[in-house]
């Protein structure tokens, strides 16, 4: 008797820590989003603007100088 009321309490725990690694997983995938977000907005978008504005006033200083 005392063997049926065990095994469903022994189940609960490997359900609940299939919930909680799904949860984990779903909170690494999103880390890794949020880093990937992070890293496109630092390469791509800082660095592009920046390398476009240091280009656009190398051109001012030079049409400046020629007039």
């Amino acid at each position: 008797m005392e063997d049926i009321q065990i095994i469903p309490y022994s189940r609960l725990p490997d359900q609940e820590d299939i919930e909680l690694e799904r949860k984990l997983r779903d909170l690494k995938f999103k880390q890794e989003l949020r880093k990937d977000w992070i890293s496109f907005l630092v390469k791509d978008v800082i660095v592009y603007s920046t390398t476009m504005i240091f280009i656009l006033v190398l051109i001012g200083f030079y049409l400046f100088r020629i007039n």
